[in-house]
């Protein structure tokens, strides 16, 4: 059958993340590849397994969050970091892009921080040594 795609498991993820620790800097890039709840080789993170319990965890909620009223942030500024991910995750189209702009946002990274190349105690982005550069 030609021209047509295989659907991917309901379960899978499937994501590319981009991210730069201020806008002149050199752009980091990661993946996590993974079905069935287990990391799959192609997956290019720091701690792909913590990466995927974050993802499991908050995904649905931040990928693709639902309606509801305004939120009060705070104002306070996190850092100049961007990270924008895209892919999959369970069959769903996902473009999100990160910043450390309020306390919202803050609190969106923290969440994904495993998946933004950081981890969860840090909530920034160290552990991306060993990453790719572009």
């Amino acid at each position: 059958m030609t021209g047509t795609s295989v659907p991917e498991p309901a379960d899978s993820v499937d994501l590319a993340i981009r991210l730069r620790e201020e806008p002149a800097a050199g752009e980091y890039v990661f993946r996590l590849v993974a079905a069935g709840g287990r990391t799959l080789d192609g997956s290019t993170l720091p701690a792909p397994d913590a990466a995927l319990e974050a993802v499991e965890r908050f995904g649905e909620d931040i990928f693709f969050p639902k309606p509801g009223p305004p939120k009060l942030c705070t104002q306070q500024y996190g850092g100049p970091q961007v990270a924008e991910v895209t892919g999959t995750f369970h069959g769903r189209q996902v473009r999100a892009v990160f910043r450390r702009t309020d306390g919202c946002e803050i609190a969106r990274w923290n969440a994904l921080s495993a998946l933004l190349g950081g981890t969860p105690e840090t909530g920034g982005t160290s552990g991306t040594t060993g990453s790719s550069r572009t």
